[in-house]
């Protein structure tokens, strides 16, 4: 599992984690939900050992994060953050092979091969693997990244805003191909989403933040409540139930529910 202790952390003299502390469960999908400026991508680097939190402690696999060795960890959990641009030109067979790097150190070998091209596979993108990443769209793009992530073959993914580019379709079948690298290969998977419904549809445990607090964690029947809701977003969501989902309603306060009622003539003159 992955267990967070009395994480802290300040930019200047902001505190964007106030004392954390949750538990994710291992072999499930855990998605952080929360508003803009919540702590959820600072929790993620934290975790990710990207950065180094002023307090706190981080397990992950039964790995201290802070004094693990390098290749140990990256053997042990990948990481895809929200700024990944590269700027070297590559092919997306060559960025997936990057993600073989801590067991090869540049010198693939056969089955660092076969991961990369099972990588490709999963995520559909045989047909671009010799293209390089500025001639595909930022959904595959996104895509790209993500098998690079996948090729590297850790037990723990750690994944900030894998929607960002996809439309909804893609958006669907990303999180569709998630799902299955849990049920299927057994990751612990741990993405920051700002979309509750796809949370609610894909996710197995939810950790709900605000303000760099967890203000609750369980699973999407737990968090997927009106108040809960509430308190995390301060608007209010209405929860509808669809076939075993329970999804989010919202609109902006104040705004028209429905269409403007259409004039007619009568109604002008009299």
């Amino acid at each position: 599992m992955i267990s967070v202790q009395g994480l802290t952390h300040r930019y200047d003299r902001t505190v964007v984690l106030d004392e954390v502390g949750l538990t994710i469960p291992v072999g499930r999908l855990t998605s952080i939900i929360g508003p803009n400026g919540a702590g959820k991508s600072t929790l993620l680097s934290v975790v990710s050992r990207l950065l180094r939190p002023e307090r706190g402690q981080v397990v992950v696999g039964g790995l201290d994060v802070a004094t693990a060795a390098d290749d140990v960890i990256a053997r042990t959990l990948a990481v895809l953050r929200q700024d990944n641009r590269i700027a070297a030109r590559l092919s997306v067979v060559d960025l997936v092979r990057f993600g073989r790097f801590p067991y090869s150190k540049g010198r693939l070998r056969q089955e660092d091969h076969d991961k990369v091209e099972e990588a490709i596979a999963y995520l559909e993108l045989e047909e671009y693997r010799d293209r390089y990443l500025d001639q595909l769209s930022g959904g595959q793009r996104q895509r790209a990244y993500i098998a690079m992530v996948l090729a590297q073959d850790t037990d723990y993914v750690l994944l900030d805003e894998p929607l960002n580019n996809l439309d909804m379709k893609h958006s669907a079948a990303m999180m569709t191909m998630l799902r299955r690298a849990v049920d299927d290969l057994g990751k612990t998977i741990v993405l920051v989403l700002h979309d509750i419904n796809f949370a609610s549809s894909f996710s197995d445990h939810i950790v709900a933040m605000r303000d760099g607090r967890v203000l609750h964690q369980g699973t999407p029947q737990d968090i997927m409540e009106r108040q809960v809701l509430r308190e995390v977003f301060d608007m209010d969501i209405h929860i509808q139930d669809l076939h075993g989902m329970r999804l989010g309603i919202f609109w902006t306060p104040g705004a028209p529910v429905g269409p403007a009622p259409v004039m007619s003539p009568t109604s002008l003159t009299t």
